[in-house]
């Protein structure tokens, strides 16, 4: 198997107000869309994003009720420090503080209009007495 793009799809009530969280503060582009459908890229991703609204119908059936929920999209970043103040500063809900863990992870969440967790990560050298 040779995997070429990985894609998270999520489904979301509104769609409309994850794609523009996604491209107002995370960068993404929208690569393609139609009603109840939206499919978001980033040229430096690892991952792209798939928005799905809840209840269409080319999803299986039962698959169509649920929604995203109890997940955390995180994307490791340089100058994390910077990526809070700039999101913060640009409207975006943080909804966990900056902080570190004694492993070295330092991150922050922001979450969408919609309830999808954004976790931004930056590792650093965790300390010997850690």
């Amino acid at each position: 198997m040779n995997v070429s793009v990985s894609t998270l799809s999520l489904t979301v009530a509104d769609v409309e107000a994850s794609r523009d969280f996604f491209t107002t503060h995370l960068g993404y582009r929208v690569a393609m869309a139609d009603d109840g459908f939206a499919s978001l890229t980033r040229d430096d991703a690892a991952v792209d994003i798939v928005l799905l609204r809840q209840g269409i119908e080319v999803l299986p059936a039962e698959q169509r009720d649920q929604r995203a929920s109890g997940l955390i999209v995180a994307f490791t970043v340089t100058d994390l420090a910077a990526e809070e103040e700039r999101l913060r500063s640009g409207g975006a809900p943080i909804t966990m503080p900056l902080r570190e863990e004694p492993w070295g992870e330092r991150l922050f969440q922001t979450t969408d209009p919609n309830g999808v967790v954004i976790q931004l990560v930056e590792w650093v050298q965790a300390s010997p007495d850690a």
